[in-house]
């Protein structure tokens, strides 16, 4: 079934403001005939069709529909590769989820990190699979060495057809991942600016000043992506590494942002009945990290007083970490912004209401 208004070529792209899946707004037409025809899933190309999104319904949530983010799609694509048996090396850039290593490492499988950009995944040797967190994924290396939206849209919809066939759906599968290997939550802060000088002193600063510690989670290691690695070229940079989070800066190479990757693993105790909280569950009180219980994909991972809000749902420990990632922004554009993170909007009203003090506190610091 298609989307009426959007069938037919049109180079003006009047139904949307971007014509990309991941911008705001950009699926309402997908999502209004999906509540009218109740399909079981949603797929989206952008216009060169190199990008795929995927949505589904969340029965948890009232039966609404909710974009999978590029890290979930990532990690269904290579699990279902993986039950077909498939044989290679698995890659992703160093933005995207740990998850897929974890993945290839329980299927005895190479797996390699790259620097962003699939220019860097194409010359993978041995490439079987790669993806990026942007909605990009390479299924068919000997096919299309490359992002490609067309074959990523077929093998998730073959997945998906499996899934039912067995009486489950893609979130069931998320569960599964989640109880096997633990619950990764990711996010991603974009600060845009009109001054391109403001991106290069906040690298500056930060590499002067390095943070020692996020959401009360002690920074075990900075590293400086501009000195490369034993396995990456240099790049301009930063990654720290907590226990259980990672988050990574850098220049947007397209566009005048600044770029924060999040990333929190949690373990997950069990699979716990739909809707209901599972082994593990605290209220949002407890300051302390565990295990949670698993469920629809997340479902007691969302801790009590924390609700679900648009977006993926993630644990409280990842809120605090989020929030605590966008708290950090004024002193990394100490000397102005203008715009804001384009991922206020799937945030807790905690990671909202900081990004609101955001705003309010470098404005007050450019008035200064």
């Amino acid at each position: 079934m298609l989307v009426a208004e959007q069938a037919e070529p049109d180079p003006d792209f009047p139904t949307v403001a971007f014509p990309n899946p991941e911008e705001p707004g950009a699926m309402d037409l997908a999502f209004a005939q999906a509540r009218a025809s109740d399909p079981d899933l949603v797929i989206a190309n952008d216009p060169d069709a190199d990008r795929c999104a995927a949505a589904v319904k969340d029965r948890t949530q009232g039966g609404s529909w909710r974009m999978l983010r590029g890290d979930e799609v990532g990690s269904l694509l290579a699990a279902h590769l993986v039950r077909r048996g498939a044989q290679g090396t698995f890659a992703e850039s160093i933005v995207s989820s740990s998850l897929l290593g974890r993945i290839a490492e329980k299927a005895g499988l190479p797996y390699e990190e790259t620097l962003t950009g699939f220019k860097w995944i194409a010359r993978v040797d041995g490439l079987r699979y790669g993806y990026e967190e942007a909605l990009g994924y390479c299924v068919d290396p000997d096919g299309v060495r490359d992002k490609d939206g067309i074959t990523a849209a077929l093998l998730i919809t073959e997945l998906a057809s499996e899934l039912k066939a067995e009486g489950r759906d893609l979130l069931d599968l998320l569960d599964d991942l989640a109880v096997e290997h633990g619950l990764h939550a990711t996010d991603q802060l974009s600060v845009r600016v009109e001054d391109l000088s403001v991106i290069a002193d906040a690298m500056r600063r930060l590499r002067e000043h390095p943070p020692t510690a996020l959401a009360g989670l002690a920074v075990t290691n900075a590293e400086d992506l501009t000195e490369g690695t034993d396995k990456l070229p240099p790049t301009d940079g930063l990654r720290y590494t907590l226990d259980g989070a990672r988050v990574i800066v850098r220049p947007s190479g397209t566009e005048p942002k600044l770029k924060c990757y999040l990333e929190v693993v949690v373990p997950v105790a069990t699979h716990a009945p739909p809707g209901r909280p599972g082994p593990g569950h605290r209220d949002a009180r407890d300051d302390q990290a565990g295990p949670v219980g698993g469920g629809r994909y997340l479902t007691a991972a969302v801790r009590g007083g924390v609700p679900a809000v648009p977006g993926p749902r993630r644990s409280q420990d990842s809120h605090r970490v989020t929030s605590t990632a966008i708290q950090a922004i004024p002193r990394i554009t100490a000397n102005g912004h203008s715009g804001r993170p384009r991922s206020f909007a799937p945030l807790s009203p905690v990671g909202r209401r900081a990004g609101s003090a955001i705003i309010a506190e470098s404005s007050a610091a450019n008035a200064s």
